[in-house]
């Protein structure tokens, strides 16, 4: 279960400030954050799909997704990872991107797509969930937001835990925001949530393992990566 915490356009500092845990299978090959070989884009690499979970461009641009948690999934869905990388490789703005996807919503398993262009100032949501119903669009609107497996800013309980910790950590710095300080106090947080707050989509016990910031689990079956 993936998690990311960024504040947008509402620190006098920096632009974007970003976080992000990647949960994945320990099976899955992945490459690490690089440049990639048109020498425009860096990102980390799915090496099974060829996508990508976050990736930004030397034009502004920024894209990351995440998946949205959910019991049953299309068996031949197409990969998600390949959104963020046709918006980079688009000559489109996030809202003209995310507006062309309205129609592939069904061939994807549940994504939370986030599109964001710095030098225009615009940021994009996209999700293709709840099942059967069109593919939702928001502009991001200044401020501190998290996305994990669900909406953009769901009550979730190491959401709320992540975001209200990032902004006091944002609170303590001032001209300069130590990243890696933040990486290690926020993002390797392994407190789980109390049962009765999981959002019991899937088996209680299997949410209560994902249900931490950082992920650690008994099975060497997932790892979590921090960006």
């Amino acid at each position: 279960m993936c998690i990311v915490v960024f504040i947008w356009q509402a620190d006098s500092r920096y632009s974007l400030v970003l976080l992000l845990n990647r949960d994945e299978y320990h099976n899955r090959p992945t490459k690490e954050v690089h440049w990639w070989e048109d020498g425009k884009t860096i990102g980390g690499k799915d090496e099974v799909g060829g996508g990508t979970w976050l990736a930004s461009s030397t034009n502004g641009k920024l894209a990351f997704l995440t998946n949205v948690l959910e019991l049953h999934t299309l068996p031949h869905a197409k990969t998600r990872g390949d959104l963020p990388l046709r918006f980079l490789q688009s000559n489109k703005s996030p809202m003209e991107f995310a507006k062309e996807l309205v129609n592939e919503g069904n061939e994807y398993n549940g994504f939370n797509l986030i599109l964001a262009d710095i030098e225009t100032k615009k940021m994009v949501c996209v999700t293709n969930r709840p099942k059967g119903e069109p593919i939702t669009i928001q502009e991001v609107q200044p401020g501190i937001h998290v996305l994990s497996n669900a909406k953009l800013d769901s009550p979730w309980p190491k959401a709320q835990r992540l975001k209200l910790n990032f902004k006091k950590m944002l609170d303590v710095y001032d001209e300069k925001i130590c990243v890696k300080e933040m990486i290690e106090k926020l993002m390797r947080d392994t407190t789980k949530a109390d049962k009765s707050k999981l959002p019991r989509i899937c088996s209680t016990d299997w949410e209560l393992e994902l249900s931490s910031i950082f992920v650690e689990l008994d099975t060497p079956l997932i790892l979590t990566n921090v960006v």
